[in-house]
């Protein structure tokens, strides 16, 4: 993106916009996830970046405090989207086989294909989830599945319950899950 010399300027007088909003949503957190305050102070400049290139008048500091906290967002949700997958490939990997004479279901591959692509467009919590859904079809147990998620059974069960729930609003996907089901 090319900054005229006010834009650049402006971007220089409002740097204290990107602290303040680090300042009030981090609450004092020195990173979130993988990124340092400083990485999420850079990509808060990018939004100050945006926000001045498209400033339109009005409130500036209104508009760039948006812009600014959904830049971070963006980086933060992306990032949680990359783990998230990272951390299924690892649950693949790392599941033992069942060894107590229980079959593992077999998998319709068109409900995993399409249970794959919504994962894209999901929420964090729909992504987990789908995945324990994944693992629920090859037979193992909320019990299991948290153990590997590092999360109670319990609150597998909520994510599958979210999941299903977001699943319903997709056509294709309530339709597919409903002759899964059956």
């Amino acid at each position: 993106m090319k900054l005229t010399r006010e834009q650049q300027a402006k971007v220089e007088e409002n740097l204290g916009l990107v602290y303040k909003v680090l300042g009030d949503k981090l609450k004092g957190q020195s990173s979130v996830g993988s990124y340092t305050r400083e990485d999420l102070f850079q990509v808060g400049c990018i939004g100050l970046c945006k926000a001045t290139a498209t400033d339109k008048g009005g409130t500036f500091s209104t508009y760039a405090y948006r812009l600014i906290w959904h830049e971070i967002c963006d980086v933060l949700v992306k990032a949680n989207k990359q783990r998230n997958a990272e951390v299924f490939d690892d649950y693949e990997r790392d599941i033992p086989e069942l060894d107590d004479g229980e079959h593992r279901a077999e998998i319709n591959f068109d409900v995993v294909r399409e249970l794959v692509s919504v994962k894209a467009e999901a929420p964090p919590h729909v992504v987990k989830g789908i995945d324990a859904m994944l693992l629920m079809a090859k037979g193992y147990t909320c019990r299991e599945i948290g153990e590997w998620m590092g999360a109670s059974d319990n609150l597998v069960s909520a994510y599958v319950s979210k999941a299903r729930k977001f699943l319903k609003g997709r056509p294709k996907s309530a339709q597919m899950m409903e002759i899964y089901a059956a």
